[in-house]
């Protein structure tokens, strides 16, 4: 559904995640979007490719928390994963793989791959997608073996997807960043916001912070 641009009334924005990283990122950038976190079972999706995986888990992701809106609304989906030597790696979750992740990738570059999905619903309806797929490559320190037990002593590591921070305790560990760093967080802003033009809105249109949208 394509909207003049030029209109900046408010639509209600919806972030598909439980990740706190991507609410910060949208916050930081003035945007206060609701959460509804998807019920997706990400173990059922297995892809070819790391981009595929990534793309068809924010689709999923977007798309099951758009059945639950009723008006008019954008929901973005998002999923990442780190892919390094040609392995996808999402949430460690144990202490033992998280270090057995970091001792395979210390030293290396690897490529972070975040999909995202934008759905427009409206009267209960999707009227509107627009998709994409951010990557940013990373080059990780030569961590010891007792840096690596020391950082995931901390328990950042568990629930992140790759295993690392870049905005937290593992920034001490990641060497060079080329590409969108917000990306690595798990939303890239540059990335978002053609997806949005793409479907008639402007960041003007989302709920902003301190306020329902710019003037």
């Amino acid at each position: 559904m394509n909207r003049d641009l030029r209109d900046s009334r408010p639509i209600r924005f919806i972030l598909a995640s439980a990740s706190p990283a991507r609410l910060a990122t949208l916050r930081s950038a003035g945007v206060e979007p609701e959460v509804v976190v998807s019920s997706i079972d990400e173990s059922a999706y297995h892809e070819r490719s790391v981009s595929a995986q990534v793309h068809g888990l924010a689709q999923a992701k977007a798309q099951d928390v758009a059945g639950r809106v009723a008006g008019d609304g954008l929901v973005l989906g998002c999923d990442s994963l780190l892919e390094v030597d040609g392995v996808g790696y999402g949430k460690p979750l144990t202490v033992d793989r998280a270090v057995a992740r970091w001792r395979r990738v210390r030293g290396k570059r690897g490529e972070l791959h975040t999909g995202h999905a934008l759905v427009h619903v409206s009267a209960g309806r999707v009227v509107g997608r627009a998709t994409d797929v951010g990557v940013t490559t990373g080059e990780f320190a030569d961590l010891t073996d007792q840096e690596i037990a020391d950082y995931v002593a901390t328990g950042e590591p568990l629930n992140v997807a790759g295993g690392f921070t870049i905005d937290g305790r593992g920034g001490w560990y990641v060497k060079t960043v080329e590409g969108d760093h917000h990306n690595v967080i798990g939303l890239s802003l540059p990335l978002v916001r053609p997806l949005l033009a793409k479907l008639g809105f402007a960041v003007a249109n989302l709920p902003q912070r301190g306020g329902s949208a710019v003037p």
